[in-house]
């Protein structure tokens, strides 16, 4: 019924969310599949064949809570975005084999929700055709089977379990404790050890000495009693309530508290599950960091650099304005060495003002200080003048853009304009060798979608996730190329502040992919 309700539709009108047909019955049809697929607890996606990478193009409520992404990090992704950085399971192979066959599919995977929980989906893929036989789209109807998958390799364990393990254990039992009170005292943090009530079994002695405390007044005690009641806070007691049943741990929790003895500090705090044998199997280990100092350098580091980049920003202004008036004022007589030395000036002063305009942006973000100016504009001519302005000032390299997103779309155009520039500098350079960077707009649901590709170095899978923080820098690349390491965090936050999302796909040698998707109905968007 599904396929046959989508041949009823152009691609266009099924994109764009119009229904042209008047049979008030098929309309009736489609709203009431619609009403059925939201309402099934089965996670449901549709993905459009007929663009390129196979993009998601409609999800269900189940998907949004099985995966916990929402649907704006959703669309517009291809499924694979699922398995993060476990990309060598079978499985992959044989789905890619059914989308290239037009064929269907039943797999189990391993997947990850948004904070990085695995679990297992049992995954039905089919074809939709149309009336000719060519695979529109395909749809894919997941379930959550992680229980079923728990308990059969703990089935599995269990009957592993050989009888002679027994003694080895018990042997084993002194070397753990020994191990674990070894870590426990000699690491310089702070380090606690919880029961599954949470109580304190042991804390070392850098606890003791940040805290200015003892172990009478530590150990035993409920973790959410100590001093007065600095870590009795609701978010963090449904973290680490979560450790040992779901074995995630807390990671980077900031608790920022007016300490008994010590006053007020800004504490980080991660806690992990202890997978030892024995008695400290089920056990809870806590390490805190004091960062006050630390973060108070960073604070100082972000006003020193927004105090030097407004400083600097009136005096190369003037150095510019000279610059140019020098080249209009240059007689015809003069060297064509002196004119090349003017053009080369010019060149670096540009790319300085271009480097403290980064620093301004990222100070602004920093500060929450970053202001967009909406206004409605032709996107797609937007983003061909910026590729021409692009092409005008780079010799080396052929940029081609294909697809359509919109030509009425509200946001700021400068910034937008400012993280194609920078996709696109990136492109052609980390992309020497290359002669081609490719450009593909495209409109995805109600997100519009613009993608940049290279055929440069690529960058590893560890370094993917790391690429839009603040001033890190590729390793490779950084011994190659000069930069700072803040363009893809300022055209990251631009793109958040706009309500859309912007990852890379990139494999070492295959070049890279740099994505944007942006909501095209921001009251839909807000209501997220």
């Amino acid at each position: 019924m599904f396929g046959e309700i989508l041949n009823n539709y152009t691609l266009d009108s099924l994109k764009n969310g119009e229904f042209t047909l008047s049979e008030n019955s098929i309309k009736q049809d489609l709203s009431l599949l619609i009403q059925a697929l939201d309402s099934s607890i089965s996670g449901i996606i549709l993905t459009d064949n007929q663009q390129p990478d196979n993009p998601i193009i409609y999800c269900n409520k189940a998907f949004e809570f099985i995966t916990g992404y929402k649907r704006h990090e959703i669309i517009g992704h291809n499924c694979r975005f699922l398995q993060k950085e476990d990309r060598g399971q079978k499985e992959r192979s044989i789905l890619r084999k059914a989308v290239e066959d037009g064929a269907e599919c039943v797999v189990e995977m391993r997947n990850y929700q948004k904070n990085g929980t695995l679990f297992w989906n049992e995954l039905y893929m089919s074809p939709i055709k149309d009336e000719q036989g060519n695979v529109c789209y395909f749809i894919g109807v997941q379930n959550d089977i992680t229980r079923r998958k728990k308990a059969e390799q703990e089935l599995l364990h269990q009957q592993n379990i050989m009888e002679s393990q027994i003694q080895e254990r018990t042997k084993s039992l002194k070397e753990s404790e020994d191990y674990l009170s070894s870590i426990v005292q000699t690491v310089r943090e702070s380090l606690v050890v919880l029961n599954p009530e949470f109580e304190v079994l042991s804390v070392n002695d850098h606890f003791l000495k940040t805290f200015k405390v003892s172990r009478e007044e530590t150990e035993g005690k409920l973790l959410y009693e100590l001093g007065n009641g600095q870590w009795d806070i609701g978010k963090l007691k449904e973290l680490l309530e979560n450790i040992l049943p779901t074995n995630n741990p807390v990671e980077e929790f900031e608790v920022e508290h007016d300490f008994p003895h010590i006053g007020k500090k800004l504490m980080l705090l991660n806690a992990h599950r202890i997978e030892l044998e024995g008695q400290y199997k089920d056990r809870i280990l806590i390490a805190i960091e004091d960062i006050t100092d630390r973060r108070e350098i960073e604070r100082r580091k972000d006003d020193f650099l927004s105090i030097a980049s407004h400083e600097l920003k009136t005096p190369l202004t003037t150095i510019k304005g000279y610059i140019q008036v020098m080249q209009r004022l240059l007689p015809d007589s003069v060297g064509d060495k002196l004119k090349e030395i003017l053009n080369k000036t010019g060149i670096y002063v540009e790319r300085l003002n271009s480097l403290i305009a980064e620093l301004l942006d990222m100070s602004k973000i920093q500060t929450g200080n970053i202001e967009l100016h909406k206004e409605t504009f032709d996107f797609d001519k937007a983003i061909h003048e910026a590729v021409e302005n692009m092409q005008a000032a780079t010799k080396t390299h052929h940029i081609i853009i294909r697809g359509h997103a919109t030509n009425n779309y509200t946001g700021d155009e400068s910034h937008i304009i400012q993280v194609i520039n920078n996709l696109l500098s990136n492109a052609i350079k980390y992309a020497p060798d290359s002669e081609e960077v490719q450009v593909y707009l495209s409109r995805v649901s109600n997100f519009l979608k613009v993608s940049v590709s290279d055929k440069g170095m690529g960058i590893k899978i560890e370094e993917q996730k790391k690429i839009f923080d603040r001033f890190y820098r590729v390793g490779e690349i950084q011994q190659r190329f000069p930069g700072m390491g803040i363009g893809l965090y300022v055209c990251d936050q631009i793109i958040k502040n706009h309500g859309g999302t912007l990852w890379v796909e990139s494999e070492p040698g295959n070049g890279s992919t740099f994505s944007f998707t942006l909501p095209l109905d921001e009251g839909r968007f807000n209501e997220q």
